[in-house]
């Protein structure tokens, strides 16, 4: 048994406080050394690129998942993702859309920093480690650990700025518990198929935009948005609204691109045939606008940018949200 650990700094690699704050400066070596109990697991320690999350592109992340696969097909238990928590809810939700193995891939971080009193690298490693090791947390996808719990990647959500309970799934809740070294897993949603392999060049060159709707907002904004993008991302109101002056916008926007429709809430899904006003999501529907179910704006930008990079269709589109966002 082994787990392959790969290092992409963040919060959790940080130290050099000072005047000028602090910095990734720790190795993968260094994180691991610094935490009591880690030393059971065997571990293949990948120090890949120290930068801040925010600095992550999805070629990263997907080059990272070949790597992570390798590894497996080579042997390894699982593996270990260590990064900034900015972006760790769409670097993993990335992930677990193309994810081939049932072998876990688990990404994990820090909220306090190694200079701080009670940093919570230490524990959130070890507890990612002992999930990546153990055989229930196969066929669960990419799972982000944090905090003792175990969260699915494609319901987690980073909830507070600096909270070390930062992480929580609003919609389904954890999936299991890491409680005195054991992981318990206690509940298991169905895996999806991955999606085809993605051109990294098409990739590139493939735009998705997101606008977060807001009062009295300004549906001109959404002709400078669109100039030059593949697809849109609207983060509607409530259960998908929108100001009765952007649907027709967003119609004639549906009409030459993908145009998804999302709340902006946090949690629970846009509906589709409750109301009927204009800018409500039966309107929006009927002008095309694809529904995003229960994805958050941001985890249907990722998929809407994998889907165009895969030269999926409209139907395709529509399909696949229909079973992701279920």
């Amino acid at each position: 048994m082994s787990i392959a650990l790969f290092t992409l700094g963040g919060t959790i690699a940080m130290a050099g406080a000072g005047a000028g704050g602090v910095v990734t400066r720790l190795t993968g070596a260094d994180l691991t050394a610094a935490v009591p109990g880690l030393a059971d697991i065997p571990l293949d320690v990948r120090d890949v690129e120290a930068v801040p999350s925010a600095a992550l592109a999805y070629r990263q992340i997907l080059d990272l998942v070949d790597a992570a696969a390798a590894a497996v097909d080579g042997g390894a238990t699982g593996a270990v993702v260590t990064q900034g928590t900015d972006t760790l809810e769409e670097t993993a939700w990335l992930a677990d859309l193309v994810w081939p193995h049932a072998a876990p891939l688990v990404f994990t971080g820090a909220m306090r920093n190694p200079t701080l009193a009670g940093p919570d690298g230490p524990a959130n490693l070890l507890a990612a480690a002992r999930v990546a090791a153990a055989p229930a947390a196969r066929d669960l996808g990419v799972l982000a650990v944090l905090n003792d719990e175990i969260h699915a990647a494609r319901f987690v959500r980073k909830t507070h700025s600096t909270s070390t309970g930062a992480f929580a799934s609003p919609n389904a809740g954890p999936l299991g518990q890491v409680i005195e070294g054991r992981v318990r897993v206690l509940a298991r949603p169905p895996r999806r198929v991955p999606l085809p392999a993605v051109d990294r060049d098409r990739l590139a060159a493939t735009r998705v935009a997101l606008h977060t709707v807001t009062l009295d907002d300004d549906v001109a904004l959404l002709d400078a948005l669109a100039a030059g993008v593949d697809g849109l991302v609207v983060a509607g109101f409530g259960v998908g609204h929108v100001p009765p002056s952007f649907a027709p916008a967003l119609g004639a926007l549906a009409g030459r691109m993908p145009v998804v429709l999302t709340s902006r809430t946090g949690a629970g899904s846009v509906l589709r045939d409750t109301y009927g006003a204009v800018g409500s999501e039966r309107d929006l529907r009927r002008r095309g606008l694809v529904d995003g179910g229960l994805l958050d704006p941001y985890k249907a930008k990722v998929l809407l940018r994998l889907l165009l990079a895969t030269r999926a269709d409209a139907a395709a589109i529509t399909e696949a949200f229909a079973l992701h966002g279920c």
